[in-house]
């Protein structure tokens, strides 16, 4: 303690001794020398980790790939499994006909990733099998472990391990290694059924071939395991057999999706695990870890970064010694000029003499009342788009609301009691729509019920005198669309294209997906209209054509659409004179979960 405390006397003593130059070299020489340390290691662990998620990301999307591929053949063997169920054995009655040409015809569809289809009975006794069809002596299909999985678990598919085919009697192939799929199925004998089992036996080559090429980082590797950790396919399996060589797959078993590290012999390594849907099973990619080296173009960055982090504090340490007067107002200027970039979070520098401080000071006020001003501005633009989202869907006019119950009363007096209904049951289905419990961003499907809503009315307010035919691509019925997009355009189409022609109209409302967009043809066969009228309809400057119907116009709803997702989405018209009009809608493919995120920011 006494040694200290005469060590720390002693440099207080030399501190006082020292000029105020000294004082400064010495103290930036040390800020700098631990800034210069901590950037350094900063630096290195941010690049080591960045390899490192660099490599995870990597394994994580070759085993995404390899999933992929993976879960499509098994998809293939499961969809053979139900052709020959439910094509084939549910409509043969064993008594009188037999299954093996359909077998067959299947088995030389698929024969590159088939070994063998086989059918048996509750006892395990063969009923039929292609192109195999002579059993082992002492093959016990009763006994096998798909037979009885497939007996236990009645309403699942179930895949085995690899194992060699032991059967069937396979001359040219006496060793094939197989992946058995079975399921329990019903037989008809004699108009009685019973229970059986149907074997699909797929070679295990498509498996190999899907996880073979797949090589990860470092020298890493895929293996595919079981639910209970047993290998299913590894690059080194013989020698994993022979105990030549070990893995962890027992512990891989466990791990959940995702990147792990572990410690497997000694060695630290980084194990990727994805399962594949269906069947339990888990592909399993393992990196070694330790290795990683950071690339080519940050070292030499690295190296840039501390060069110039050195020079900078040199002329700032110079800076500051030679220039102590007229530094207050540098580094003002210096504020000001960072204001003038654009930068933001810029603190006012406050030093120097009064008149400098005085300065400073009256400098940060006005920019602190810039900021106010800009925040201010910013949540008023935000208001006002707002305001317009809002403005444009409330231009909802009662006028169809009008004729629509006038034409229900007319109805009514008229004993035309199931139009009215009718009518009556549309206006209210397509109203609860038109709500959506608030919701701007509805299910495709809910769009489409409430343009066939609207299309009955019309249709039986025209006496029929035009069909509606609205439909959706499979790929597009999950997806979500701005509301109120259809009416609109039905509407012209009713009004504008079908109403005056002579003969009837067709009004085809079409949804598909293209790439990224979703999109919608609404195009009717009415008297059409110049291509010059047509490309002018969505400009800002025309008037807006009245309707007589809801009052939400054409270039309303392109405007609400590129309010609420961008220039690059909206409306469309192609048309030509008696030839109809093709009105185009496109919009963002959403999913729900996208369209939930959206929500969360808007007040539509």
């Amino acid at each position: 303690m006494n040694v200290f405390r005469r060590l720390a006397a002693q440099w207080g003593e030399r501190y006082r001794k020292m000029s105020i130059q000294m004082v400064l070299s010495l103290s930036f020489t040390a800020v700098a020398a631990a800034g210069m340390l901590l950037m350094s290691v900063s630096l290195l662990w941010r690049i080591t980790a960045a390899s490192e998620e660099l490599v995870a990301e990597n394994s994580q999307r070759l085993l995404a790939q390899a999933n992929l591929n993976l879960d499509s053949y098994l998809r293939r063997m499961m969809r053979i499994s139900d052709t020959v169920y439910y094509r084939s054995i549910k409509n043969t009655d064993l008594a009188g006909d037999d299954l093996t040409g359909d077998l067959s015809l299947l088995y030389e569809e698929n024969r590159d990733d088939l070994v063998s289809l086989a059918v048996f009975d509750g006892e395990g006794d063969l009923v039929s099998a292609v192109p195999l069809s002579a059993m082992k002596k002492e093959a016990e299909p009763a006994g096998s472990d798909w037979f009885q999985d497939a007996a236990r678990s009645m309403e699942n598919l179930h895949f085995s391990t690899p194992h060699v085919q032991n059967i069937f009697d396979d001359p040219d192939y006496p060793y094939r290694w197989v992946v058995s799929l079975s399921r329990h199925v019903q037989l008809t004998r004699g108009g009685v059924t019973e229970s059986g089992v149907l074997l699909v036996d797929m070679s295990f080559s498509g498996i190999e071939e899907v996880c073979r090429d797949v090589t990860l980082a470092n020298g890493g590797y895929l293996y595919l395991i079981d639910g209970g950790g047993e290998l299913i396919y590894h690059p080194r399996q013989q020698l994993i057999y022979a105990g030549l060589l070990e893995e962890n797959n027992r512990a891989a078993a466990a791990y959940r999706d995702g990147s792990h590290r572990e410690e497997f012999q000694g060695q630290s390594r980084q194990v990727t695990v994805k399962t594949v849907g269906y069947t339990g099973w888990k592909l399993v990619g393992v990196a070694p870890a330790g290795s990683w080296e950071t690339s080519s173009r940050q070292l030499p960055l690295f190296g840039l970064t501390l060069l110039l982090f050195s020079i900078f504090l040199m002329a700032f340490l110079n800076y500051l010694i030679s220039a102590r007067i007229s530094d207050p107002i540098r580094r003002l200027e210096r504020s000001i000029r960072e204001l003038e970039n654009g930068l933001a979070g810029v603190e006012i520098a406050e030093g120097g003499c009064y008149e400098v401080q005085r300065l400073s000071h009256a400098v940060g006020s006005m920019v602190s009342t810039m900021r106010h001003l800009m925040d201010d501005i910013v949540r008023q633009e935000e208001q006002k788009r707002r305001s317009e989202l809002e403005v444009l869907q409330a231009q909802i006019n009662p006028h169809f609301l009008y004729n629509t119950l006038d034409s229900v009363i007319w109805m009514t007096e008229s004993g035309q009691q199931k139009e009215a209904i009718q009518m009556v049951t549309s206006l209210a289905r397509f109203f609860r729509i038109s709500l959506s419990k608030g919701k701007s961003l509805i299910p495709l499907g809910d769009e489409l019920d409430h343009a066939r809503h609207y299309m009955n009315i019309q249709q039986i307010r025209f006496k029929n005198k035009f069909t509606a035919e609205i439909s959706a691509a499979p790929e597009a019925g999950e997806l979500y669309t701005l509301k109120l997009v259809l009416q609109p355009l039905l509407e012209n189409a009713i009004y504008h294209g079908c109403a005056s022609a002579e003969d009837d109209g067709i009004i085809r409302v079409t949804a598909y997906r293209e790439g990224e967009d979703l999109v919608i043809d609404v195009e009717d066969n009415g008297l059409g209209m110049r291509p010059e009228l047509a490309a002018s309809l969505l400009d800002e400057d025309r008037p807006e054509l009245p309707t007589g119907g809801s009052g939400i116009g054409v270039r309303n709803v392109h405007q609400r659409i590129r309010l609420t997702f961008g220039e690059g989405y909206g409306l469309t018209i192609l048309s030509e004179p008696d030839e109809g009009t093709l009105v185009r809608v496109r919009l963002p493919a959403l999913s729900r979960e996208e369209a939930d995120r959206c929500r969360q920011g808007e007040v539509l």
